[in-house]
């Protein structure tokens, strides 16, 4: 998830491209509005936009269930050990699910108060058909978490039915031991595949893109832009307010530490994360600034902070929540509260699998958008601005994975609190940025994701 203009090569970067495009297509799609040419509209517009922009919607779509099953299988198995599952395991589990569906519950919460999108009337596109779906109960809603039939469930995209039978099936998988080793690792190949697969499709992200933003603004005109403005603004005030008030409340309410100290240690790792926007890569640096500015024994560390970064993203599931409520509004469909149920289930559960590569975020939103019944087309609207969020997003995500990390060490007596209190401890420099490649990928092995 390239944050820089320019990547490695000297090239520029995927986002710096999709921004580039985004832009163009805004422009282009105002003066195609302001021009109102039948033949424009109907023949390039509706026709050349509109189908690379579907191509890519499709393209998306096409990556959902395989993506989740092999990135989930090889999470769960990433723990390596089924008696790990037990005390710091079972701790560090159920707190980046409580961390995450906090985050997503408080999101929609505000986005619900705040109402962003709302009296916003798509006029230019074509919505028939288009409505929400009957609001289960809340019982039916976890009811149907269980598949009857897990080979119907993946046919059928039923994409929670897929992430528990996954589940169930990745613990299967550590019981039987070392008889499971040739399954993990074809499972770690189709998941490399997978990934790789994204990376393709994400090569055309800027040329879908400004497909989509033309062809949307062409029809709604520059009015598009206040909603979206409201979305960012929403969608920012969430993730901060998750980092400096939630994740901060956890900390102190749990393990009694002093979240000042703890902000002003693990501000390397956000910093880096930040700059690179992949929780993957900050792996290293989460783990030394966890380690030797806090204190944190490495046993549980080592275990605790690559887990986090399988299964811990509370930035993409805020943005999930926010992006649900922005889009419902602006379709105006009342998706009731079995549909945000389903909204914070699903991105509760997604999050385990959500693997550390550009565009995953976006492959996992069409799911969400599409178990409501929510147009997936409307991603075109979040498209764009989204990636900017990939940055706070990641530094959100981190951040939960040194909290929980910390947590469970204090509560299991690994924390040494001499070096926890001790300002200088463990001071990074600028030289301690720059991850050797073999640590970056020994550690990304141990969390059975490729480094990026």
């Amino acid at each position: 998830m390239g944050a820089t203009l320019r990547d490695g090569d000297g090239k520029l970067s995927l986002t710096t491209r999709i921004m580039i495009a985004m832009v163009a297509g805004l422009v282009l799609g105002v003066i195609l509005n302001a021009i109102g040419s039948e033949f424009v509209n109907t023949h390039i517009v509706g026709g050349l936009f509109g189908m690379v922009g579907r191509m890519f919607v499709n393209a998306l779509q096409m990556l959902v269930v395989p993506l989740v099953f092999f990135s989930l299988i090889c999470g769960v198995a990433g723990i390596g050990d089924i008696r790990i599952l037990g005390r710091v395991g079972g701790k560090s589990f159920g707190l980046y699910i409580a961390t995450t569906a906090t985050a997503i519950g408080v999101a929609i919460l505000i986005a619900l108060v705040v109402g962003p999108g709302n009296g916003f009337v798509m006029e230019g596109i074509d919505t028939s058909g288009v409505t929400g779906k009957d609001a289960p109960s809340v019982w039916d809603t976890f009811a149907a978490i269980v598949p009857r039939n897990p080979v119907a469930a993946f046919s059928g995209g039923e994409m929670l039915q897929i992430i528990f039978y996954t589940i169930v099936l990745g613990i299967a998988v550590l019981m039987l031991g070392e008889r499971s080793k040739p399954f993990v690792e074809a499972c770690e190949y189709m998941n490399e595949l997978m990934m790789k697969v994204v990376q393709i499709v994400m090569a055309f992200a800027p040329y879908g893109v400004f497909c989509l933003i033309a062809k949307t603004f062409t029809e709604q005109g520059i009015g598009l832009f206040i909603p979206v403005m409201a979305y960012v603004g929403v969608l920012v005030a969430a993730l901060l307010l998750h980092l400096f008030v939630t994740l901060m409340l956890f900390l102190k309410l749990l393990s009694g530490l002093d979240p000042f100290t703890f902000m002003k240690k693990i501000r390397p790792a956000q910093i880096f994360a930040f700059s690179t926007a992949s929780s993957n890569a900050t792996i290293p640096v989460t783990l030394r600034c966890v380690t030797e500015r806090m204190g944190v024994n490495n046993s549980v560390a080592s275990f605790t902070v690559p887990f986090g970064a399988t299964i811990n993203m509370d930035g993409t599931a805020i943005m999930q929540g926010v992006a649900t409520v922005f889009l419902a509004n602006v379709y105006g469909i009342d998706l009731g509260l079995g549909g945000y149920i389903t909204v914070i289930a699903m991105a509760v559960l997604a999050s385990i699998g959500t693997a550390g590569v550009p565009g995953v975020g976006l492959v996992m939103l069409t799911m969400v958008l599409g178990q409501v019944g929510l147009p997936i087309e409307g991603i075109a609207l979040i498209l764009g601005v989204d990636r900017l969020m990939d940055m706070i997003r990641t530094a959100v995500n981190i951040t939960g994975d040194a909290v929980v990390s910390t947590i469970v060490a204090k509560t299991e007596g690994q924390v040494d609190m001499a070096v926890y209190l001790d300002p200088n401890a463990g001071v990074l420099t600028g030289d301690d940025l720059h991850i050797d490649e073999a640590a970056e990928h020994i550690l990304a092995d141990a969390a059975h994701k490729p480094a990026e």
